[in-house]
């Protein structure tokens, strides 16, 4: 199976002003590309080359000769989601998934607090995440390319905090990114 650079969910530039094209061209274009284009390199010949991208990430995680493998499988899921969780317009979730939120954080205040958290303390680059954990929500922090999925959780939201993902727009600013993704794009999956 050849993976093959999935469209945007929007138009390049539909994420401006808190995302700019620029920093989709780059992001998505070029880290995104690499990604799929090294998994593709990667699994060529091997036992991966018939999974699905989920089946890689569950089969090369946490073990060290499928390490690249694992990497470049791994970011091109998380990239992938994380375009599905930003859109024109977004924020504030609504319906079933607030009553969620308010239900297992206590408020969507305090929810808020805590993802940012995550992302602003996430040392060097990684992903916060918003989970489903024995079936209730969860927020974690990974490092790297780790995912939800080698940890069989299920992906409700992520923001990319690996800095190609906001220092063209917020330089070192993270805590302003984290900011603008929850309160003006951040789109709730599941």
């Amino acid at each position: 199976m050849t993976f093959k650079l999935p469209d945007l969910p929007y138009e390049i530039n539909t994420l401006e002003p808190y995302i700019s094209q620029k920093t989709l061209e780059f992001h998505y274009g070029k880290h995104h590309r690499t990604y799929v284009e090294n998994l593709n390199k990667l699994i060529a010949g091997t036992k991966f080359e018939n999974m699905s991208l989920e089946e890689i990430i569950k089969e090369a995680a946490g073990k060290a000769e499928y390490q690249g493998i694992f990497n470049n499988a791994a970011q091109a899921w998380n990239h992938a989601f994380f375009w599905k969780c930003m859109k024109k317009g977004g924020g504030k979730p609504q319906g079933a998934i607030l009553s969620r939120i308010e239900k297992d954080f206590g408020s969507y205040e305090k929810f808020r607090e805590e993802f940012k958290n995550a992302a602003v303390t996430q040392f060097g680059s990684g992903w916060a995440w918003l989970v489903e954990q024995d079936g209730k929500l969860a927020i974690m922090k990974t490092t790297n390319a780790d995912t939800p999925i080698a940890h069989g959780l299920k992906a409700l939201l992520t923001v990319d905090v690996w800095e190609h993902a906001y220092y063209l727009d917020y330089q070192n600013r993270r805590a302003d990114f984290v900011e603008a993704f929850l309160n003006n794009l951040a789109h709730y999956q599941g």
